[in-house]
């Protein structure tokens, strides 16, 4: 399909999200409350995300501080979570990851073993892991199942926060795992989408495809016009002093510089391939990506107690 309104009247699965968002509209009880925490150094933003109801919270997308030249990580931005769920005396029940992230490594099981939680991803994570588990030569110790985690959700399943109910979609397309979440009326993206004035996620890693993330996008932008959207990056627009992460789909649709409603999906393509070559791989794509298949966990120790990032040389 090559025209910009694509039709998705057959699509439950959205109509499901749908009528949770304007179901959360309509009542308040049933709006999550929402806290982004913006990392400058990997420009990623996570999120807390309670029910105020019962305080049952999910963390959406957490980053591990990592000294690349040093090889050392530490704990600072994934404390001031900590922090923020202690002094708001809420209960995590889930650690939620939108995809396997190439720019930054998961603090995940550092925040479990802090808060508790359930690990969860999409279940395509599976074909990640295989990708991903052949270029760093992981062995037959590594295991490609997503046993890694402790959810693998699929297009369309739903589960709870607290009282509120929430939904996961498939948008694949910047990797062929990304899943947006959408929590009452909030929907958690992910690198999907970007803040209208910067446009859209890349798609040239192994697995992406341009044409899925249109439609992708498309899916989700036909969601309810006033549906938030938080995003998980954001790089400040030229012209644009300040960062930003928290949009709608009517913003989207009417000023994406990428994706509006008018650019076609040939368009589209055309434009996300083109600008894909000039781009350089992100700076923390080895380690990131080597740890977060393993769902945020550095590769098992060495026989020294040690653990080792591996750097394929000239192999991507």
């Amino acid at each position: 399909m090559t025209e910009a309104v694509m039709d998705f009247s057959s699509d439950t699965v959205l109509a499901t999200a749908a009528r949770q968002i304007e179901e959360a509209h309509a009542d308040k009880a049933k709006r999550p409350s929402i806290a982004g925490f913006f990392d400058e150094a990997t420009n990623t933003v996570s999120y807390v995300v309670h029910d105020p109801a019962t305080n049952v919270a999910a963390i959406i997308d957490s980053v591990l501080d990592y000294d690349a030249a040093a090889g050392r990580t530490s704990h600072g931005s994934a404390n001031l979570i900590v922090e923020y769920v202690h002094k708001n005396d809420l209960k995590v029940e889930w650690l939620i990851e939108t995809h396997a992230h190439a720019d930054h490594i998961s603090a995940a099981p550092y925040l479990q073993g802090e808060l508790g939680g359930k690990l969860a991803i999409g279940r395509d994570i599976i074909r990640v892991q295989d990708v991903f588990g052949k270029l760093f030569n992981a062995g037959t110790d590594f295991q490609r199942d997503g046993s890694q985690f402790d959810r693998l959700f699929d297009d369309g399943e739903t589960f709870k926060l607290g009282t509120i109910d929430a939904i996961a979609l498939h948008v694949p397309g910047h990797t062929p795992a990304d899943m947006a979440f959408v929590i009452g009326d909030a929907a958690f993206v992910g690198d999907t989408i970007f803040m209208p004035d910067f446009g859209t996620a890349r798609a040239d890693f192994p697995g992406g495809d341009a044409r899925e993330l249109f439609r992708s996008i498309r899916r989700l932008l036909a969601l309810p016009e006033d549906t938030r959207l938080f995003l998980c990056h954001d790089y400040k627009a030229p012209g644009r002093d300040e960062y930003a992460w928290e949009t709608t789909v009517g913003l989207q649709r009417t000023g994406n510089v990428h994706v509006r409603d008018g650019v076609s999906e040939d368009e589209f393509v055309a434009m996300r391939t083109a600008r894909d070559k000039t781009l350089a791989m992100p700076k923390l794509i080895m380690p990131s990506v080597q740890v977060n298949i393993r769902g945020g966990r550095l590769p098992d120790p060495e026989d020294n107690g040690v653990s080792y990032i591996k750097i394929p040389v000239n192999a991507v």
